[in-house]
């Protein structure tokens, strides 16, 4: 008995392998590009964690109350990487009026934070239990309202606005 050759089924296979196909390279591609989005955001809040890091390392070197406080300089650093303002911003969209800095000067922008007199404990586990051994004052530097954009803008999304970055420490 002869057996006739199906080669009516198999150009139907190859058919249903490339529909499977670009279904399948659909959905990766997708992911990938997920993944990749979702990369270039951490990095984003990174690079601002860092800069907020920095502006409030340079300004704790100096007192509040110094008459050249240099509020404006570390508000460049912190958005600029640079003190004089120069070249591009370290994240897009990243401008001055993002940067809040407050110290015991000005605390308007850090609400229920105490910045000037901030009463350090002794070796008491830090608690207020124990005895105060010095009063010493703060700065902060907060990056707020950063507006995440996304590389593609796939199914109507169109960003994220991040939550508050701060970064506190001590002042001279």
């Amino acid at each position: 008995m002869r057996r006739r050759p199906i080669h009516g089924k198999r150009q139907h296979e190859r058919g249903a392998a490339l529909v499977e196909l670009a279904l399948v390279l659909t959905l990766l591609l997708t992911l990938f590009s997920g993944m990749v989005e979702l990369g270039r955001a951490i990095y984003q809040y990174e690079t601002l964690t860092k800069s907020a890091r920095d502006a409030a390392r340079y300004l704790s070197q100096y007192s509040a109350l110094d008459p050249n406080y240099p509020l404006s300089t570390a508000k460049c650093l912190a958005v600029y990487g640079t003190t004089d303002c120069s070249g591009t911003a370290l994240a897009p969209g990243l401008t001055t009026a993002n940067v809040v800095v407050c110290d015991q000067s000005d605390s308007s922008g850090c609400p229920g934070g105490t910045f000037a007199n901030y009463n350090v404990y002794d070796a008491n586990n830090n608690s207020s239990s124990g005895t105060i051994e010095e009063a010493i004052n703060l700065v902060e530097v907060k990056i707020t309202g950063y507006n995440y954009s996304p590389i593609q803008s796939f199914f109507q999304f169109t960003g994220v606005t991040f939550g508050d970055i701060a970064v506190v420490m001590r002042q001279s």
